[in-house]
């Protein structure tokens, strides 16, 4: 076989080798020391080898979550972390690449013989160019590269439905994309798990509930879940015949089973997350009490979970952060979340009791570190980017418009979010002339433009894959007719509902202006009487043709009242859209500026 083909078939061998070797249990007897000694290395050597391993033995677990294909560094704001310093002042690193996550990985687990890799779900989907024009294929390929060992599915897992996921579970070429390249896809090393997402017809899981992390005489089981509201914020085909059942309902389930197996270390792996009191990755959370500074749905989830669960390693709101949560019992229980893309990895001391075969929860020490790109590059994650890059290259390098500054896609209102609503505006009026406005989700706003060339095309020049990047989804852009009244249920479901607690704030196509008062709670937050198009206020009888992308369109995000629009017409993709608002509005002598934010004011 060839020498790539080799190296693979070997590295498979040894990593089931690992994974399934497990040494005759111990028949140690002894009472149960009273305090967990200060340090818990333990010898490798068994009684055959004539020695005892120590009673304590040290797990180290390194998790990330929400990668989403960023395989390349990512760029802007994307691409950097904050931190904070001693003296109170942040600072910003240039942080992710798969380049130099590899190295970090790969340094971390030196001088840790038990040492495990998980993740916490969105490994794909919303992917920039390299990876999203061959449906993650390559993103599958870095991750068992990177020796992941498992990980839970996030919602982005079912944008292309569930026969696409157990493709990329068990490999085969794509159903109508075919072979992306000479050989067919493998298919996932590591597990997903998605012990909550269910089989409408069978009630079983779509995929392993659980997994069994073993090593002679240490087991650590894994138990997988997404968030019960991915039919929320996923399109309809991409959960069709899925059920999605309650996090910790399932977890605990899963956990009894765990235990009456024997394994009684265990660590959920959950794609739902919360909100740190500070951007900044290394802040302390668990200030001034365990879990203090953190909020969201993570909090309530945590503090629910049995006790019987160890740690949990979080994801999907993108942020970064490693506190101690109390269980039920009021013990307090690692939580982490290691923000997005790549920049971050959490490194967690797992201290596994040899008598009881439980986790020492005292001991479990847990902390953010920064996938800086000061380090060597792994190499053969270059090879990897460089082969997907030069097949993606024919399309991705190509010009579709020109920037004369950063259009970033943070804040409220963000100035890429503008641009896409006014290009679908502009979309839209192409369509049918009779368009009032365009709203667009800021979910589905996946990074902003630079304007430093990212290759050879030169500054200022927006190239396909950078749109791409920016709008990966492929959704359509359509038109639906609303009343006034209706128009203004939408901007209040922005902050009421399932978004009450997490606020979805729409981009508005220019012309549509209004306020938005943070110092009140719920829909009252959307100030009615300030709504405006053009300078005029809504009038709740009239119509009001409405662009959105097809996500919206079907009531995601939390919009219901969007899937009640009339009239309905469908129109292109939104990239499409954008490629032709940009190639109309901007050339090499004449750049796009970003454009200015203040249609939503703000009251805080």
């Amino acid at each position: 076989m060839p020498a790539n083909s080799q190296q693979q078939h070997d590295r498979r061998r040894r990593r089931t080798y690992r994974l399934l070797a497990a040494a005759a249990g111990l028949a140690t007897l002894g009472a149960l020391a009273a305090a967990v000694p200060g340090t818990a290395s333990a010898s490798d050597r068994y009684p055959g080898g004539g020695h005892f391993p120590s009673r304590y033995q040290d797990v180290q677990l390194l998790s990330f979550n929400d990668l989403h294909g960023n395989l390349e560094p990512p760029s802007g704001s994307s691409g950097r972390v904050t931190e904070l310093q001693a003296d109170g002042t942040t600072k910003t690193i240039d942080a992710g690449g798969v380049e130099y996550l590899a190295t970090h990985l790969r340094e971390a687990r030196k001088g840790n013989p038990y040492s495990i890799t998980a993740a916490g779900g969105d490994m794909v989907g919303a992917s920039p160019l390299i990876s999203g024009l061959f449906h993650d294929e390559p993103t599958i390929e870095t991750l068992n590269k990177l020796d992941l060992d498992v990980t839970s599915v996030g919602n982005h897992e079912f944008d292309e439905g569930a026969q696409e996921l157990a493709r990329l579970q068990n490999g085969g070429c794509h159903p109508t994309a075919g072979c992306s390249t000479d050989e067919e896809f493998q298919g996932a090393d590591f597990p997903y798990l998605a012990a909550n997402v269910l089989n409408e017809k069978t009630a079983r899981p779509l995929l392993k509930p659980y997994w069994v992390w073993k090593k002679r005489d240490v087991k650590v089981g894994f138990i997988g879940v997404t968030l019960e509201g991915t039919p929320n914020i996923v399109s309809a085909d991409g959960v069709k015949g899925l059920t999605f059942k309650d996090e910790v309902e399932t977890i605990n389930k899963y956990a009894k089973v765990l235990q009456r197996q024997g394994v009684k270390s265990i660590v959920a792996l959950i794609h739902e997350g919360g909100f740190p009191a500070s951007s900044s990755y290394n802040y302390n959370c668990d200030s001034p009490g365990a879990g203090a500074g953190i909020s969201g749905p993570i909090v309530d989830i945590a503090k629910n979970i049995s006790p019987s669960v160890d740690a949990l390693v979080t994801g999907h709101t993108h942020t970064a952060y490693a506190c101690t949560i109390p269980d039920p019992s009021g013990k307090p229980r690692t939580v982490t979340s290691a923000a997005s893309f790549g920049r971050l990895y959490t490194d967690t001391t797992l201290t596994y009791d040899r008598w009881t075969g439980d986790i020492v929860r005292t001991a479990v020490k847990s902390a953010n570190h920064v996938v800086t790109r000061t380090v060597p590059k792994a190499t053969d994650m270059t090879e990897l980017i460089s082969k997907w890059n030069t097949l993606a290259a024919p399309i991705g390098n190509r010009p579709i418009g020109y920037i004369s500054a950063d259009i970033p896609n943070t804040g409220t209102e963000s100035p890429m979010g503008d641009l896409i609503a006014d290009a679908q505006f502009a979309y839209g009026k192409s369509l049918d002339p009779e368009t009032d406005l365009a709203l667009m989700n800021p979910g589905g706003v996946r990074a902003g433009l630079t304007y430093a060339a990212k290759g050879s095309e030169g500054d200022g020049v927006v190239t396909y894959a950078e749109g791409f990047t920016v709008q990966p989804f492929a959704n359509t852009v359509n038109l639906q007719n609303f009343t006034g009244t209706q128009l203004i249920q939408v901007l209040k479901e922005q902050v009421s509902g399932p978004n009450a607690a997490a606020p979805k704030i729409l981009q508005p196509s220019s012309g549509l202006t209004y306020t938005l008062d943070l110092t009140k709670t719920g829909a009252d937050r959307v100030v009615a009487d300030s709504v405006k198009l053009n300078g005029t206020a809504i009038d709740p009888s009239a119509t009001y043709r409405v662009a959105t992308n097809s996500f919206l369109a079907g009531g995601g995000d939390g919009f219901p009242t969007l899937a009640l629009g009339t009239d309905d017409l469908v129109g292109t993709d939104d990239l499409t859209a954008l490629e032709q608002y940009l190639t109309a509005n901007s050339s090499a002598a004449n750049p796009l500026a970003p454009p200015a934010t203040g249609r939503i004011t703000v009251v805080q």
